[in-house]
């Protein structure tokens, strides 16, 4: 495995963590990660990967090593004012190749659109957004946060870090032993009654008030001048969100259509955690797209 080290930046008066790989000077790649996941997914990945690069990695706000929010919600413009301020701190005066997954693919995307000038090549992995709502489910939305939140949220506690590995296995049952040993010491650690618990702040697990706007989303992915690569997984599920799967086949096209420049790849045995299932096939297309390009 190639190794990583960490780092540790005040960005917006949280402490967070930043994984990085290879060397200062290198050509860089951003990695962004998805809900319940941390920087270290992306090892399988950086370890594909034939070039030499500077690959910057951080947990978002509430997962891995990076500080949890002070608020009770976790609001899904916080991770884009988070990633604005990370890009500028390590890439100020140049656009940069920007990697995300699931949710770290909606974040990156949208940023793409806000941030075009700062963006030379888009790779979503997997981050084709939600369903559509309806302005009349705002009120039961609204009335379901405001309920939720007396409520104490809590994570699974697991015995030990064979559990961990165990569970996401579970999640995942492409997910080799080794591979899931590795994760699980990233993924959890143990606290002080010697339980493993999962480093994801529980308040994420509540139902967060605002209606996923589509059509704000889709005006964003207009404005996305960069090339951008798309790829999902052959066996993903996440058409579930989006209706039946020719309904969801038909809505992921129509969506797609609002990038200007979109490369479209299908990876095989592999479900929404493609980059674990298949990094090698992951890594080379990220390189084929981001190498010896203007």
């Amino acid at each position: 495995m190639k190794a990583s080290r960490s780092e540790f930046l005040t960005i917006r008066g949280l402490r967070y963590h930043v994984r990085h790989w290879g060397e200062e000077g290198l050509p860089k790649l951003f990695m962004v990660h998805g809900w319940m996941d941390v920087s270290a997914s992306f090892q399988f990945v950086v370890d594909a990967l034939q070039q030499e690069w500077h690959v910057i990695a951080p947990d978002w706000r509430g997962f891995g090593l990076s500080q949890n929010t002070p608020s009770d919600t976790y609001w899904f413009g916080d991770y884009l004012a988070d990633l604005d301020a990370i890009v500028q701190h390590y890439s100020a005066d140049e656009a940069i190749n920007l990697i995300g997954h699931s949710l770290g693919g909606n974040v990156v995307s949208i940023y793409a659109g806000v941030r075009s000038e700062k963006i030379r090549r888009l790779v979503n992995l997997e981050g084709i957004g939600l369903a559509a709502t309806k302005a009349s489910q705002a009120p039961g939305r609204w009335r379901k946060w405001l309920d939720e939140i007396p409520q104490s949220m809590q994570m699974k506690a697991y015995d030990n870090v064979e559990q961990v590995a165990s569970r996401l296995q579970k999640n995942n049952v492409r997910l080799s032993s080794d591979r899931a040993a590795y994760l699980a010491q990233h993924w959890a650690l143990p606290n002080a009654e010697g339980k493993w618990e999962i480093l994801g702040d529980p308040a994420h697990k509540r139902t967060g008030p605002l209606l996923y706007q589509l059509d704000q989303v889709l005006a964003c992915w207009q404005e996305v001048t960069a090339p951008v690569l798309w790829m999902e997984g052959a066996d993903t599920d996440i058409w579930r969100w989006l209706g039946t799967e020719n309904e969801a086949r038909a809505e992921f096209e129509r969506r797609l259509s609002h990038f200007k420049q979109v490369q479209s790849e299908v990876i095989a045995d592999a479900g929404h955690m493609l980059h674990h299932d298949q990094p090698l096939n992951v890594a080379r297309l990220i390189e084929e797209f981001c190498v010896n390009r203007s």
